[in-house]
């Protein structure tokens, strides 16, 4: 139980460096870790989401001092999200856990393929990154939010709700979404940092209720925390001295090289899933040398 300990305050440093840094991520990293270890589905989920909520208390808290939150953005976002985390919660609690971790390990894996993607892109020049790997747009007014399709960000967020109780999946689903509908980073991460707050209770709520007598361990609940606690400030200097899209490509291929493990061992396959590790491996190289290959005189993508 103590290696069980160990590992799982890994995991929950390894996942706030990685959201510190990032502005997304915590989720996959965790759950990635923490199914590789041997918890259980339900118990990866309930302990990421329990996390999520400690932690997304004092980020909302953060965004709304500094005015990067849309009150009705966070209220479509939530709604919704809420919705389809007791949809992903509901399987998870249903579904055999040997059954479900060739299916967390695939979601996990594209996941791992949509942060790739996106860090893949350089930055505009001249501009300072934000924690989602794009430009902070500091000249927008905050008082005036671009119009956005509710209905399509309504759907993004029930996606988005079902990954989060299934593998704490939130941000890379609908934070990408709004960025895409041409919201500015700064209310994208926090209202999307702020509806998650609401959806992480209801998937760690639910999950709870289904569990029982048979609950989530405290000590298991600590060790993801006290591993959170002591990365924050790692990540506070992480992100001033290292630039965000090579650590974005990094997360990327993490989760894709660990998923496609456990995807292979679930398959049974033998000297193949060295061409699996290989074609994740040109993936990672593709996405960090993708700058490279883009000609001096093309518009670096927004």
């Amino acid at each position: 139980m103590d290696q069980q300990l160990l590992l799982i305050a890994l995991a929950g440093f390894a996942a706030s460096l990685v959201d510190g840094t990032l502005g997304m991520g915590f989720g996959p990293t965790s759950s990635t870790i923490l199914l590789s270890s041997g918890l259980s589905p339900v118990a990866a989920s309930t302990t990421v989401n329990l996390a999520k909520v400690a932690t997304g208390i004092a980020g909302a808290i953060s965004h709304w001092r500094f005015r990067n939150i849309d009150h009705r953005l966070v209220l479509t976002l939530a709604i919704p999200g809420c919705v389809g985390a007791l949809l992903g919660v509901t399987v998870l609690a249903n579904v055999n856990g040997a059954t479900l971790r060739p299916i967390l390990a695939a979601l996990l894996l594209l996941v791992g393929l949509r942060i790739l993607l996106r860090f893949s892109r350089p930055l505009p020049s001249g501009s300072h990154p934000g924690p989602d790997g794009n430009a902070l747009d500091h000249d927008h007014d905050p008082d005036r939010l671009p119009d956005y399709r509710s209905v399509g960000v309504g759907a993004a967020a029930a996606a988005g709700g079902v990954t989060n109780g299934l593998i704490g999946a939130w941000g890379p689903i609908v934070t990408p979404y709004l960025l895409h509908k041409g919201l500015p980073p700064r209310f994208s991460i926090g209202s999307v940092n702020t509806a998650e707050v609401a959806v992480a209770a209801v998937s760690a709520g639910t999950l709870l209720g289904a569990l029982g007598s048979g609950g989530i361990s405290v000590s298991v609940v600590i060790a993801m925390l006290l591993g959170g606690i002591v990365a924050a400030p790692i990540s506070a200097y992480v992100v001033r001295k290292v630039p965000a899209r090579p650590l974005g490509v990094a997360v990327g291929g993490l989760l894709l090289l660990t998923n496609s493990r456990d995807l292979a061992d679930w398959a049974g396959l033998g000297t193949i899933r060295w061409l699996l590790y290989g074609v994740a491996v040109v993936l990672v190289a593709l996405a960090a040398l993708y700058p490279r290959f883009m000609r001096a005189d093309e518009p670096v993508p927004a």
